[in-house]
């Protein structure tokens, strides 16, 4: 079954980075995993939690800061060490088939840290503002799952490394969320100014 399963991963990949390919993804896609490409939302988060929430707002962003701080700890030097899986573009038996559009890098592929960080900070975001504006829902999801999809299009992570950080982010961003709002009451938080 696992074999089925890492075989399932091999063929989604190539149906991700080569069959999906296009001039407008080819230009895109490496963006989306560009942390400076994201700057100006991480700008926007800071000064619309400073100005609308103050002192909370700073805290809010200490805990945005953690969530970060633990997703991306759990997944680079707790779990990649553990199962030392090779990037697609490293891997020997299967790199010829991979369409790079970035440097491969040297690290290990299984979880992936962009997946598992951004969706950590998406759920954090869901969880913290879903009361007061539910829009973040489909907005924060589709932000992380882009900077996912970005991970196999340019060809540096499986199908199933971009799944699990997905997940594991998930449950980071859920608990440090709860945790934010246990800390600081909902109805405090979601009122703003």
């Amino acid at each position: 079954m696992f074999d089925q399963l890492l075989q399932l991963d091999h063929q989604l990949f190539l149906e991700i980075n080569q069959r999906l390919a296009n001039p407008f993804f080819d230009y895109i896609m490496p963006l989306f995993r560009n942390r400076y490409f994201w700057a100006p939302l991480y700008l926007f988060l800071i000064v619309f939690l400073v100005r609308h929430y103050n002192k909370y707002g700073w805290i809010c962003i200490i805990f945005l800061l953690i969530t970060f701080a633990i997703s991306d700890f759990v997944s680079a030097s707790l779990v990649k060490p553990l199962f030392e899986r090779l990037r697609p573009c490293n891997a020997p038996d299967f790199k010829d088939e991979v369409r790079s559009l970035i440097s491969c890098g040297s690290g290990f592929s299984f979880p992936s840290s962009h997946a598992t960080n951004h969706f950590a900070i998406a759920l954090f975001l869901i969880v913290v503002f879903y009361h007061r504006w539910k829009p973040i829902l489909p907005l924060a999801l589709g932000w992380a799952f882009c900077v996912a999809f970005a991970q196999v299009y340019v060809g540096v992570h499986f199908p199933i490394d971009v799944t699990t950080g997905a997940l594991l982010g998930s449950v980071v961003g859920y608990i440090t969320g709860s945790t934010f709002l246990t800390l600081y009451t909902k109805q405090i938080w979601n009122t703003g100014n």
